[in-house]
């Protein structure tokens, strides 16, 4: 596969003692590219991308280092979400915004002898509006979280009712209820270690497995707005600080620490995905957004000042991002997918402060 590639984003917008990240474009064509995932699907040591592109009904992960492309899972209609576990995928589609409309299918992935292969598929759930799946390691056993977009009997645009925030072990794929606390719109859930955050039009909240019971905590109640569009849609929590993007796909971006909230920008488009950390090694976490809408990108907040500065612009509205090192070289990349640029892109790591 060849690649394009170019020093952009921070190399020109940032100062000079910040980072660059010199971009490769892995894959275009990607039409509703709407999620990316890293997992070392072949076991080679090597982490590899999986994208999601509802456009395209298929499920496809590229093979770290030259990128070639597999396809997973092919026939699907509006997949939303996907989630890695030893051994095996879940993968939700037939998804709506109107829960009405919305199947909600649940499948469970698993692999042939050679990985490169389309994986067997076997639906184990639906549930209306399924939308974020997550992997949360809960003792020495691995759960998927399955967190709907709202309520089966919401009504749009005003998305009353109680979201089933639900879980599924393996082998059984048995659906067990987490809670149905949340209400309105539940755009995004982060997990962190045995913590499980969410993010609604109630704000956000943290929950943990206690002594067999989930234990819900308000951390905070977000923006507030107008009903649905109030509370947070997407958060990240890392080691000092919480970060999230506020209302439902909004325009703000929200630092919390020492239980203040702080509001950073108020100018994106359709914020979408939010992730937190140390990009330059300094011991100082940092806040990566991705904004899908018009004049969106992919952008970086580093504090004190916390100043938006661009990584790439309107070649990479992003929808998901992930932060890791693709190329082994000790320093933290990003790769970033999207649907209405259609591409996948990996910004590799330069220079450094």
């Amino acid at each position: 596969m060849r690649l394009l590639i170019g020093w952009l984003g921070a190399a020109m917008t940032l100062s000079a003692a910040a980072p660059e990240f010199r971009m490769h474009e892995i894959a275009t064509g990607l039409r509703g590219g709407y999620q990316l995932v890293a997992a070392d699907v072949n076991g080679d040591g090597k982490p590899d991308l999986i994208a999601l592109a509802q456009g395209l009904g298929e499920l496809a992960w590229y093979e770290n280092p030259k990128w070639e492309r597999h396809v997973l899972a092919r026939g699907l209609d509006q997949p939303i979400n996907v989630a890695v576990l030893r051994g095996a995928m879940v993968l939700a589609e037939r998804f709506s915004s109107n829960p009405a409309r919305s199947e909600g299918r649940v499948h469970v992935l698993t692999p042939k002898a050679d990985v490169r292969e389309e994986w067997t598929r076997r639906e184990i759930d639906r549930l209306s509006t399924s939308h974020r799946l997550r992997v949360m390691q809960l003792g020495k056993e691995q759960v998927v979280i399955n967190a709907p977009l709202a309520a089966a009997t919401a009504v749009p645009p005003e998305y009353r009712g109680a979201i089933p925030m639900v879980m599924y072990r393996a082998p059984e794929w048995k659906r067990e209820l987490i809670s149905d606390a949340e209400q309105g719109v539940m755009h995004g859930i982060f997990v962190k270690g045995d913590r499980l955050y969410t993010a609604s039009t109630l704000g956000i909240h943290e929950y943990r497995l206690a002594k067999g019971k989930w234990q819900r905590r308000e951390i905070h109640k977000g923006h507030q707005g107008t009903w649905p569009k109030s509370g947070a849609s997407d958060v990240a929590v890392g080691k000092r600080i919480t970060a999230a993007i506020e209302p439902w796909h909004g325009n703000i971006v929200a630092l919390y620490e020492k239980g203040a909230r702080r509001v950073l920008d108020e100018k994106l488009s359709e914020g979408h995905t939010i992730e937190i950390t140390d990009f330059d090694g300094d011991g100082r976490e940092e806040i990566l957004v991705g904004d899908r809408g018009a004049g969106g990108g992919v952008f970086w907040y580093e504090g004190p000042e916390w100043k938006r500065q661009v990584i790439d612009g309107a070649g990479m509205r992003a929808s998901s991002c992930v932060v890791l090192d693709l190329n082994a070289d000790g320093k933290a990349d990003i790769a970033c997918i999207r649907g209405a640029t259609a591409n996948l892109r990996w910004y590799e790591r330069g220079l450094t402060k």
